[in-house]
């Protein structure tokens, strides 16, 4: 008598389904309501109480749930929805919670996409109250490397970043913690450094599965003013494996660190200078590849989401390739060079946030396990750095706790060699690590294997 041939409907918990990522809709009015985006932001965040699958990941939700667990009710009612920002301000978009974590992501009814969220919140925030100068200067990449780069010029900056007392100034006045490592700058930029050299001969160019065998390097803000080294080192593999590379005809910054702060206009004029350029090279049968994650990520994805009417943006998401899946599609075709002159013993690899939510599987540890005599560790787990969290007074000590665990692995297994896709994140480890090791990145191990 307790059994009803009535269907009961009720919110399925969690979802098998492939997740779908839904256009953001940032050019609505509606999208920067105040009202509309804190009744979104309650419903998310009950949702993210009642299930907590992320307190392992960034410190926005243990300050959520810290938010939670110390109200009078014991639930997101009982949070002053002036708290929200704390959560908010602890996202850096990494999107880790929706790609490996989150069970409630589109296609599932309750359709929780908790990194878009926070940079409605960011975009909501910053359309009206703008942001703090520091916060402009950190996400302004490609300017600051313009400036900072000039001959002369890098060489007093590098000396004021490695000074303790001119350290503990820019920590007291411009909120860029002491103890953060800031990369060096180089006047022999990148592209400089590229624009020198000639086109090889297209002539020997050779498809091999969904590669045309010809790359056009975006350089990027880091890879350009940072560390151009690595875009050497691209460029080389790429050649011994006879790809024939050049180099975007102009480039800004791709806009990541615009986006992170919520100015999605500046996202937009980013996008207007990059995207011409990169789409006549596609049109020109050129595969487009960048050595930061970031910065594919963004081309990849994030545009696309902005701008998914737009066939040109569209049409380079479809030809940008992260360094390592783009070698590792040239394998499956069989046409990678496979012959290694130097092993690299064990070497342990941090796979970055943002080239894992590209859904491409462990391409890097893919190609470097090629490498005979060599054993890859992976360690699946945020670095913390993000770019500009790392850096900042009040969240480096928090950057630094979220990659302890990755810190903890290196010291464990002292590797012979570690290092990150994300070369910020490569140089924030082995400051937490502290024992006068460098982090190697994997593109420059696969250099060093070639021995070219």
């Amino acid at each position: 008598r307790f059994v009803s041939d009535e269907k009961v409907t009720a919110p399925r918990e969690g979802s098998l389904e492939t997740p779908t990522r839904h256009p953001i809709d940032w050019r609505n009015p509606a999208f920067y309501s105040q009202d509309d985006l804190f009744t979104e932001l309650e419903r998310v965040f009950d949702h993210c109480h009642g299930c907590r699958r992320c307190v392992s990941l960034c410190d926005s939700f243990p300050t959520l749930f810290d938010l939670v667990d110390q109200s009078s009710t014991l639930e997101i009612d009982g949070v002053d929805q002036a708290d929200y920002w704390k959560v908010v301000d602890q996202c850096y978009l990494c999107d880790l919670c929706y790609m490996t974590k989150c069970p409630y992501v589109p296609p599932h009814e309750w359709g929780i996409d908790f990194p878009h969220l926070m940079l409605r919140a960011k975009a909501t925030r910053f359309r009206e109250k703008g942001t703090r100068l520091r916060d402009r200067v950190l996400s302004s990449t490609d300017s600051v490397g313009k400036a900072a780069g000039l001959p002369g010029i890098s060489v007093i900056v590098n000396t004021a970043n490695r000074s303790r007392a001119i350290r503990k100034i820019m920590q007291t006045v411009g909120g860029i913690h002491a103890d953060a490592r800031v990369p060096p700058y180089e006047s022999d930029s990148l592209r400089k450094r590229l624009g020198k050299r000639s086109v090889t001969d297209e002539s020997q160019v050779v498809a091999a599965g969904p590669t045309s065998g010809k790359v056009a390097l975006f350089a990027t803000c880091y890879g350009n003013y940072n560390e151009p080294d690595l875009g050497d080192d691209l460029v080389a593999v790429l050649e011994h494996n006879s790809v024939t590379v050049t180099i975007a005809e102009k480039e800004w910054c791709c806009g990541m660190p615009k986006l992170e702060l919520g100015d999605l206009a500046s996202v937009q004029r980013a996008k207007d200078r990059n995207i011409p350029t990169l789409a006549r090279l596609v049109d020109d049968g050129w595969d487009l590849v960048a050595v930061v994650p970031s910065c594919v990520l963004m081309f990849k994805q994030e545009l696309p989401l902005m701008f998914p009417d737009d066939p040109d943006v569209s049409r380079v998401a479809k030809a940008f390739y992260d360094p390592f899946e783009y070698l590792m599609l040239r394998h499956t075709a069989g046409q990678l060079n496979t012959e290694f002159s130097e092993s690299l013993g064990d070497v342990l690899y941090q796979a970055s946030c943002h080239q894992r939510v590209q859904n491409i599987g462990p391409k890097t540890r893919d190609v470097l396990s090629l490498i005979p005599d060599t054993t890859v560790t992976v360690v699946e787990r945020c670095s913390g750095h993000d770019g500009t969290y790392g850096v900042k007074a009040e969240t480096f000590d928090k950057a630094m706790r979220i990659g302890r665990p990755v810190m903890n692995r290196i010291q464990q297994l002292q590797p012979d060699y570690y290092g990150s896709d994300c070369p910020i994140a490569g140089q924030h480890l082995a400051n937490g690590v502290d024992d006068g090791s460098q982090a190697v990145h994997p593109i420059a191990l696969l250099r060093r294997a070639y021995g070219v």
